[in-house]
């Protein structure tokens, strides 16, 4: 199936009655993500580790007046099971359902041989980045399981498509992500109410990228409020029957 959510017309209501949970909303693509959700009618759940940057997000949505917003605290580095099973809860009692999600939280680590790598620097990466992803996923997978047409976006990267020196635990979590969809979307595609994709934003004007290259200069790089459309495609009723497929935001390079 030739689909390719760049070209995918979006309307002014393409997400109109969706409940979406979105991770990382409080920075960069994640919160782009979620106010472009909330642009297009979706009730979204801002899922973050910083309350005061959550609630500004969701003033800006509920200044707004097209979609709604709820506000989950949820620091993914430390989050126990009780921590997962809590939001699931909180998000059965207000939606009954869940019709997105989208993993946009991570963080980037070192950028180091692997021959100096340090251990527990490692071990936080892949816990956040890879671990953390399908923990979340697998506790709300039964709410996704409710909607009739429900989408799980991961969020990948070039490094987790062909190795790149020095790019260490962040480029391994990134293939574990690319591996993680593949296998989840053929364990559910035979039901075809959860389709499981992977989007690849890109380079952006995030403070990962001016992390990873701090003598970049930010202006020539997209704002992340300019990605977002993929998204909004992939999260919509126009990418039903896509799943296990990985996507780019922007042409290659």
């Amino acid at each position: 199936m030739s689909f390719d959510p760049r070209s995918v017309p979006i309307r002014p209501d393409e997400l109109a009655g969706r409940v979406i949970a979105v991770t990382g909303a409080s920075d960069g693509i994640g919160r782009a993500v979620a106010l472009a959700c909330a642009a297009h009618g979706a009730e979204v759940v801002l899922i973050g580790r910083t309350p005061g940057k959550l609630a500004s997000v969701h003033a800006i949505i509920e200044a707004g007046g097209a979609g709604g917003a709820s506000a989950a605290v949820l620091d993914l580095e430390t989050a126990v099971a009780r921590d997962y099973d809590a939001l699931a809860a909180a998000i059965l009692e207000r939606y009954a359902r869940l019709d997105g999600l989208v993993h946009n939280a991570a963080i980037l680590g070192m950028l180091t041989p692997i021959e100096h790598y340090d251990v527990p620097t490692w071990c936080r990466v892949l816990h956040v980045n890879l671990t953390a992803a399908f923990a979340l996923t697998q506790v709300l997978l039964p709410l996704l399981k409710v909607s009739r047409d429900a989408s799980v976006l991961f969020t990948t990267s070039n490094v987790g498509r062909r190795g790149r020196a020095y790019w260490g635990a962040y480029a391994v979590s990134k293939f574990g992500i690319e591996g993680l969809t593949q296998t989840l979307a053929a364990e559910l595609e035979s039901a075809g109410t959860v389709r499981v994709n992977a989007v690849n934003p890109g380079r952006a004007r995030t403070r990962m990228r001016r992390q990873a290259f701090p003598a970049e200069e930010l202006e020539t790089l997209p704002l992340p409020e300019t990605l977002t459309s993929p998204y909004l495609a992939l999260l919509g009723s126009a990418a039903r029957g896509v799943t296990g497929m990985s996507f780019d935001c922007q042409p290659s390079r």
